[in-house]
């Protein structure tokens, strides 16, 4: 079936600005950004090596340690932000309560709050490491604002192609699986990859209860040194250069699957 889907970006406020993939000048935003960003950090390290360049070599196990949380995060968040759409259109009055009432609710605490509940007030019950409540919370709260992407993105797919599905035979299923979803992607990804932005830097948080990250890392080194405004300057640079080949990675995705997904003559 022709997707008569019209071409439609649903934009979140939270993450970094995904570029638009038919951006073609050199000079842009991102590009300007991303320069700035580079030559800055280089040209600490080049004119004070120190402390700059000893910064640098203390960050990458904490860059790693985010790079991981992030992964398990979105491994977790899509599973349950994709459940949490579909329940939220399901028409099964139970099923469409609860994953509204989760997301409400998951949206209305703020993450910092759910770190603090998962880690300390749920360790009175029982204990869990650092990094396992850091991974349960973000996913859990990423979930929701996830689920509620999927939810959008599935219905901005037009009507008529659900009907054409289930005239051709399809199942309400199969028209989920094959049809509505497959569509719902390319309005999804950008707000999609959005949320991972911003999940990566909300990774942060963690370092409150004493998850060895990014930012954890540079309090040690600032608490060792004194050196606050030189380490939180390039944690702040590493972040800003991190999410900015992310966005423009997304944007890139986009582009391709717009491509692809472009009618033959």
């Amino acid at each position: 079936m022709k997707s008569t889907q019209p071409n439609i970006r649903i934009d979140v406020a939270d993450g970094a600005s995904i570029p638009d993939p038919k951006e073609k000048n050199l000079i842009n935003a991102w590009s300007i950004s991303f320069t700035g960003a580079v030559a800055i950090l280089i040209g600490l390290c080049v004119f004070r090596p120190d402390p700059y360049v000893e910064i640098l070599k203390f960050l990458p196990d904490g860059l790693l340690v985010t790079f991981e949380i992030t992964i398990l995060c979105m491994l977790c968040t899509i599973p349950i932000g994709l459940l949490a759409g579909l329940g939220r259109i399901s028409r099964n009055r139970v099923i469409n309560l609860i994953c509204s009432t989760y997301v409400e609710v998951i949206r209305g605490i703020p993450l910092l709050v759910q770190l603090f509940y998962i880690y300390f007030a749920l360790g009175t019950f029982v204990q869990m490491p650092p990094t396992l409540s850091a991974v349960i919370a973000i996913s859990f709260c990423y979930g929701a604002y996830m689920g509620e992407v999927v939810r959008a993105g599935i219905l901005a797919v037009p009507v008529g192609q659900t009907e054409a599905a289930r005239s051709l035979g399809f199942t309400g299923a199969q028209t989920m699986r094959y049809v509505v979803l497959p569509q719902a992607l390319r309005t999804i990804l950008p707000p999609v990859g959005n949320e991972f932005i911003a999940m990566l830097k909300d990774t942060s948080l963690v370092s409150i209860i004493a998850v060895a990250d990014l930012l954890r890392r540079g309090r040690e080194f600032a608490s060792q040194t004194f050196d606050y405004f030189e380490t939180y300057t390039v944690v702040a640079l590493v972040y800003l250069i991190i999410t900015l080949l992310l966005s423009k990675g997304v944007s890139i995705m986009e582009g391709k699957l717009h491509y692809y997904e472009r009618p033959s003559k």
